[in-house]
């Protein structure tokens, strides 16, 4: 290993460390939500459960999705880089170049799978998800 691996297999680490200690303790609150500071959600905390989407566990649900949803994107991404790297490498190998338009079909259709998802999910939910 070079000095600049050691560097970076050092202080980035350090540095990440740092980063997430120290920027704990300064987290500005958003609101009170049943006696508990929150700093990502807010909620009625005087809602008596009429309006679901005024309470934590909905705000934590869309919190769910959009991380899942960031998900679904970055491995669709992944998934075809691969796919592609497979191709661009397979030169004469029927069976990978098999393989990789395998790979890419199966990522498209995963996308189209959920955008089905969210399209229903939408549609069957009042107001929509992300409302």
């Amino acid at each position: 290993m070079n000095i600049k691996q050691i560097t970076a297999f050092l202080i980035l680490p350090l540095l990440f460390a740092g980063t997430v200690l120290f920027a704990a303790p300064n987290a500005a609150y958003a609101a009170n939500c049943g006696g508990a500071d929150t700093a990502i959600i807010s909620c009625d905390a005087d809602n008596s459960g009429n309006d679901v989407e005024n309470n934590g566990i909905w705000a934590l649900l869309l919190i769910a999705l959009n991380i899942m949803t960031a998900g679904v994107g970055i491995l669709a991404v992944g998934g075809i880089v691969y796919g592609a790297i497979l191709y661009t490498t397979a030169e004469d190998k029927a069976d990978q170049v098999k393989k990789a338009t395998g790979i890419i079909q199966n990522v498209v259709i995963g996308l189209v799978m959920f955008a089905l998802m969210y399209a229903a999910l939408n549609f069957l939910i009042p107001g929509g998800i992300f409302s």
